[in-house]
């Protein structure tokens, strides 16, 4: 009878340890996933990266290139946010913008985001109440500024809104 009731504790000890086994083999796999920078939505990550960094007063900002990430940075280059967008292998440097001691990009917001995409009309470009900020665009004439979309005279997806 003792026997009996010791192979029964074993077996539960057993099954405890196997239990965390598993779930130390799931928590590694998911350290792993991290590890590899999954990202949802890159172009966000990036611009909360430059925020931060100004907010920070650092000078540069490294991320894993991407075309569309590169093409956002150009046009927050354009409009003298940014002073240098360079390629480094896999990855995109970007210089931020000072003016005296300060960085010129103040804030952002993201408007758009994976689960809620917001676009606007030049009308509704045209009519905004609050001009010092722009907005950076996502248009059939690639990515642009508000200022250069009305321009244009074209629309698109609202990505960001920088002042």
């Amino acid at each position: 009878m003792v026997d009996l009731e010791v192979t029964c504790e074993n077996l539960v000890y057993a099954d405890y340890v196997l239990g965390n086994l598993h779930t130390k083999e799931r928590s590694l796999e998911l350290e792993r996933q991290v590890g590899n920078n999954m990202m949802n939505y890159p172009v966000g990550d990036f611009l909360i990266r430059v925020k931060n960094a100004g907010m920070g007063s650092l000078k540069e900002v490294r991320m894993k290139n991407t075309k569309f990430v590169k093409e956002v940075a150009e046009a927050l280059k354009v409009e003298g946010f940014l002073d240098k967008v360079t390629k480094d292998g896999k990855d995109i440097v970007v210089t931020l913008s000072y003016k005296s001691k300060k960085p010129v990009l103040k804030n952002l917001k993201l408007v758009s985001k994976p689960g809620l995409r917001i676009y606007l009309g030049v009308s509704d470009m045209k009519n905004r109440k609050r001009r010092s900020s722009i907005f950076i665009l996502s248009t059939p004439s690639g990515v642009l500024s508000s200022t250069k979309a009305v321009k244009k005279m074209v629309g698109g997806e609202v990505i960001v809104e920088v002042w």
